[in-house]
């Protein structure tokens, strides 16, 4: 994490245990670029491809969709401009943040559900990572087909090899430190963007410029059916946001101003998003003319291109986008959020290499072709995200009004701020779990569309019950105002 700018204020007297290098105020030195290019990494992979193509098939017309995916990433970009504020005005990370909340010892609650949820999907993308690199051993090495015959643990060896070598490409960008990690999404991002109008290009040349559609669906809804898609849609944009925003402090941390974060989170959230969603939808929209049927996965596109050194250049660049989008949403959160449970014990390069090590012992290929138990494994986890946002937003913008006392969230001793009761605070918890018990049943339950919408509903009911808690809204009661250390 090396930089020429030097460190913001720091804690006068951190407790030991409550603190490590890699906790305290960061140097901050980023700027709007690094955060749109963070958003570029996030976006520009897979997931987001297949995302976009998902929405352009639920019957609805383009325009329809177009609005749908705007005021969905708006809403992110809301809630990433609200996330962002108390990191960057102290450079502190996520899990320190939430100490304000829920006490200096209670927030190990909150950042270990958001490392579990990381340690999950950063297996899984890992996983299907290597089967892109495993795509283009075999294009350009036929022979190694034998190598698919022999399986371990339900992952055959050529699996096993590129798994492997995609594992250790991600743990060496990550140990390099977090500057590294900024320059690889700098041209990661732009590198996709790159692969996707030649990939646009090449679609239209073959399919014809009349058989490129903006609509993926053999019907179009209108009337009250399209307007309850077009709420759908938006809400399963902001959702597939959730995991990566919530922890999106550990990133603006490193902002020089807020004014960049925002600028940063402008460019890489509504427009970059709209951009690549059309050209996606131009790609995949063309597919059936070119190869006989639709495509919706990018990689499988690319790797049916006549050219093999094109083909191979572009899975290249989706794999990168995996390992970037890997890195800052999978990564780094699990860092400090295992660092923050043991801060003198637990760096945050061991806190990720915990992650990662763990990642494996998943058998996330197991875990993915298990449907039933992805499903309620990640479901139960999700479910708590929005109750986090609700208590964290709540606590800070009504409770606390916007103010921070540095010095306390590195201190356990009794009569400071956070402290609350033996360092938890009982209020935080219990809002957790009003929201929990609506948010998680939610989203597991078989009920359609409505399951899409448990963030909202868990973030809703957490940030209701941890008001009141708090003294907001009761005559003759207010939030406790906190000062920040001069």
């Amino acid at each position: 994490m090396n930089s020429t700018r030097t460190r913001g204020p720091q804690p006068a007297t951190p407790d030991s245990h409550l603190y490590n290098e890699d906790l305290a105020p960061a140097r901050q030195n980023w700027r709007a670029y690094n955060i749109f290019a963070f958003w570029m990494a996030d976006i520009h992979s897979v997931g987001g491809y297949v995302l976009a193509a998902s929405l352009f098939g639920l019957g609805l017309m383009g325009w329809q969709v177009l609005i749908s995916l705007l005021v969905g990433i708006l809403i992110v970009q809301c809630f990433a401009n609200a996330v962002a504020r108390p990191s960057q005005r102290t450079s502190v990370p996520f899990p320190v943040i939430c100490r304000m909340a829920f006490g200096t010892k209670g927030a190990n609650v909150p950042a270990v559900i958001r490392g579990l949820i990381a340690v999950v999907w950063y297996g899984i993308q890992t996983w299907l990572a290597s089967n892109a690199l495993l795509l283009v051993l075999l294009r350009w090495f036929p022979g190694l087909e034998s190598w698919t015959q022999v399986s371990f643990v339900g992952l055959s060896a050529l699996g096993w090899l590129c798994f492997t070598l995609m594992w250790l490409l991600q743990a060496l960008v990550f140990w390099r430190g977090m500057d590294t990690i900024r320059r690889f999404n700098d041209w990661a991002g732009p590198l996709v963007y790159a692969v996707m109008f030649a990939l646009a290009g090449w679609i239209v040349w073959r399919a014809g410029a009349g058989n490129i559609s903006l609509s993926l669906s053999s019907e179009t809804l209108t009337g009250g059916e399209a307007l309850w898609q077009m709420v759908v849609a938006a809400v399963l944009v902001a959702g597939y946001f959730a995991g990566p925003t919530l922890n999106f402090g550990d990133f603006s941390r490193y902002c020089a101003t807020e004014k960049a974060v925002r600028r940063g989170n402008f460019w890489g959230l509504p427009v970059n998003f709209l951009v690549f969603s059309i050209i996606t939808v131009v790609v995949v929209s063309g597919t059936p003319q070119v190869f006989g049927e639709m495509l919706t996965d990018p990689i499988e596109t690319v790797a049916r291109i006549d050219s093999v050194t094109a083909a191979v250049l572009g899975v290249f660049a989706f794999v990168a986008a995996t390992i970037g989008i890997n890195i800052v949403a999978n990564f780094v959160a699990p860092a400090f959020d295992f660092s923050h449970v043991a801060p003198e014990k637990i760096s945050w390069r061991m806190g990720g290499m915990i992650a990662a090590v763990g990642s494996i012992f998943l058998t996330p290929w197991n875990l993915f072709n298990n449907p039933e138990l992805i499903h309620y494994t990640v479901g139960v986890l999700a479910g708590l995200i929005g109750p986090l946002y609700g208590i964290i937003l709540v606590d800070f913008y009504k409770v606390r009004r916007q103010k921070i006392d540095l010095d306390a969230l590195f201190s356990s001793a009794e009569d400071s701020t956070y402290h609350y009761q033996r360092g938890v605070n009982p209020v935080a918890l219990r809002s957790l779990i009003m929201g929990g018990l609506v948010s998680v049943p939610v989203s597991l339950a078989p009920l359609g569309d409505i399951s899409s919408f448990a963030v909202f509903f868990g973030g809703g009911v957490a940030a209701l019950a941890h008001g009141w808690q708090s003294g907001l809204w009761r005559r003759g009661a207010a939030g406790k105002p906190v000062t920040t250390r001069s």
